[in-house]
């Protein structure tokens, strides 16, 4: 997996070999401390202290930081106070605690804003860009790299845009898009050379060199790696260095070079280790575990990949992980282990999809919307066609008429009789045509309805009847084999409970897909089973489920909007079960104005909105909000509960 690299603004000094020079700094710093100072010097030299001991030691670099936060905030001085959240930060991030560390990032922010610290506010939005895309997180990682550069480009900071650009073109990069990519690459490439920064220049050769490869470019990209290579073994840059070693041993990988990409990989799990950079550790480890299972050494491939998994969980490195479980899915596969493959295959597809759905639902979307208008295009042909004969008749007829009409002049009676019979045929024709465009279009609907039906009853049949027999089939392993061993039985149990889940969901999509539109009053059906399961299994919460009498129940909605509805009321429930220690959850269904408005409201703990962090389920809410074209208010506070409120 190649690996784009972020240049982190502010945090640009080599650690990777800590000089006896660092250690003195540390000690005259300490000295300061000792002469007491003032406090202002004081919180200056804690901030220091911190920062020299980021990769000495976490447990110094914490005591010192804490120090600085404490004692500004007990004087007031919120300079202090903002760079020791920066500097407690920044130690997160270099333990690959990016939650922990965006949460201080943010503290520093809003203290710089307050004080108008354009210069601290760019910084804090760089760090802020590097945790997200080391969470895998490309469009909050790309949206705030841009906040930075609009900073830097306010400035003039030539060095800081340089940077800035090189962050955009590798985000691209990661979101596969590879031709953006090479032209912000070769833009910063040309800025390099007024700026003179070697260790930027090395990570834009790195980054270009992935894109080519992306690109399926092998010779110009492993051309750039080889200049990269060049310049960070000359200057010692061992964190780029470790990144393009296992980049290279990948390739090399790929062409079956086993042995001359085990080399790689190694150099790269040494560097990486020796200066404590999780994320690429753990990228090295899951190398060495599939040179090793692909070479038949086992052992040694099931301890290396294990311990890669484990560091990317710690990290967070979510690509990494996902990565983790493809490669231990192909070790049990060699090893021939059904219970561990089917284990990391479940694994993989739920990290997949949590990391994916949002994009393959695009792409779904788009190739349905390529369909529909091609099917669309198709039908308007085909009328084209139809009235060009229908007018062609027409055509033949006036002329027949125009006849007529100069034979009326000697048989005036006959003609005025044949004109009359001419006309009521030509109406006749128009009424045929107008019953014919009709019945095209009833027979569309219905082949569209029968469809329909039939890929419903395929998913019922198939998929149903298929989920059934796997719930059926653990049911037998469990009592037909008396199993004793509680933790295959769990996971029997487990994976039993995940598939009565998935039939469920497939049911109300089947109900859905059935209905050429839903009425409120099968929504308010559906909506009173799902509250009454909801009641049977949080017996502690208190549900009411409330419709306004004056709403009429003939309300029609497509069958798309009815399921987003459905879903939006479903996914509001389940959170206010497992997050909110509610004791009663209201779904209120009632009219303003001329809207239907639907509220989910609980008395639960609450939350604030400026600090939570948006997760699957609220994210899910909004998108299927926007999909129907509703408006979407979401409230809520701490202890005072949190209301969720949709207006159709």
């Amino acid at each position: 997996m190649k690996k784009t690299v972020l240049s982190f603004l502010f945090v640009l000094v080599s650690f990777h070999c800590i000089s006896q020079n660092n250690l003195k700094i540390i000690d005259s710093l300490k000295l300061v401390i000792e002469s007491k100072p003032n406090d202002s010097i004081k919180i200056k030299t804690y901030s220091d202290l911190c920062w020299y001991y980021g990769r000495i030691s976490n447990d110094s670099a914490f005591h010192y930081g804490n120090l600085a936060l404490k004692l500004s905030q007990k004087t007031n001085n919120v300079v202090g106070e903002a760079q020791a959240y920066n500097d407690l930060g920044i130690i997160h991030t270099y333990s690959s605690n990016f939650d922990e560390s965006i949460k201080l990032y943010r503290k520093a922010l809003k203290i710089r804003k307050t004080i108008n610290d354009s210069m601290g506010i760019a910084s804090i939005y760089n760090k802020l860009c590097y945790a997200y895309h080391k969470k895998f997180e490309m469009d909050s990682c790309l949206t705030y790299n841009l906040k930075a550069l609009d900073i830097y480009t306010a400035l003039g900071s030539k060095r800081h845009i340089f940077l800035s650009k090189g962050n955009v073109a590798a985000v691209y990069e990661s979101m596969n898009q590879y031709d953006n990519a090479l032209k912000v690459h070769f833009e910063t490439l040309e800025m390099s050379k007024d700026i003179s920064d070697s260790l930027g220049l090395s990570n834009i050769y790195l980054n270009i060199g992935n894109t080519y490869l992306s690109k399926k470019d092998t010779l110009k990209g492993l051309s750039y790696y080889d200049k990269c290579i060049k310049i960070g073994e000359l200057n010692g840059y061992d964190n780029t260095l470790a990144i393009v070693y296992s980049d290279y041993g990948i390739i090399l990988e790929g062409q079956k070079k086993y042995k001359e990409a085990l080399k790689f990989y190694q150099k790269s799990y040494q560097l990486s280790k020796k200066i404590d950079a999780d994320v690429e550790l753990s990228e090295a480890l899951l190398n060495l575990g599939n040179i090793n299972t692909i070479t038949g050494n086992y052992n040694d491939a099931k301890a290396k990949l294990y311990e890669g998994l484990k560091l990317s969980k710690k990290t967070q490195a979510k690509d990494n992980e996902l990565k983790a479980y493809e490669l231990l899915l192909h070790y049990y596969s060699k090893r021939k282990n059904t219970d561990s493959i089917l284990h990391y295959y479940s694994a993989h597809k739920k990290l997949n999809s949590s990391i994916y759905s949002n994009r393959v639902t695009e792409e779904i979307a788009e190739v349905q919307e390529r369909y529909n208008t091609a099917e669309r295009e198709k039908e308007i042909l085909t009328q084209r066609a139809d009235i060009a004969e229908k007018e062609l008749n027409l055509n033949k007829k006036n002329t027949q008429l125009i006849g007529l009409g100069v034979l009326a002049i000697v048989l005036s009676v006959l003609g005025y009789l044949l004109f009359s019979q001419q006309k009521l045929k030509n109406r006749q024709l128009q009424k045929e045509k107008e019953l014919s465009e009709a019945l095209i279009k009833i027979e569309t609907q219905n082949r569209l309805q029968e469809q329909r039906l039939r890929i419903s009853r395929d998913l019922h049949d198939n998929i149903g009847a298929q989920l059934t027999f796997i719930i059926s089939s653990i049911e037998n392993l469990q009592y037909g084999f008396k199993i004793k061993n509680e933790k295959l039985t769990n996971k029997l149990s487990n994976i039993s409970g995940f598939t009565k889940e998935t039939i469920y969901e497939l049911r109300d999509t089947i109900w859905a897909m059935n209905k050429n539109a839903i009425s409120l009053e099968d929504l308010e059906t559906r909506i009173s089973n799902f509250i009454d399961k909801a009641d049977v299994s949080a017996s502690s919460i208190q549900f009411d489920f409330k419709i306004d009498k004056a709403i009429s129940k003939n309300i029609k909605f497509t069958s798309v909007e009815g399921m987003n509805i459905y879903r939006i009321i479903q996914e509001a429930v389940n959170n206010a079960i497992k997050y909110s220690e509610a004791k009663t959850v209201l779904v209120n269904v009632f009219k303003k104005d001329q809207s239907v408005q639907i509220e989910i409201q609980d008395d639960g703990k609450g939350f604030d909105l400026n600090m939570q962090k948006d997760g699957n389920g609220l994210n899910n809410i909004k998108k299927r909000a926007q999909d129907i074209d509703a408006l979407l208010s979401i409230t809520s506070s701490e202890n005072k509960g949190t209301s969720i409120i949709l207006q159709l």
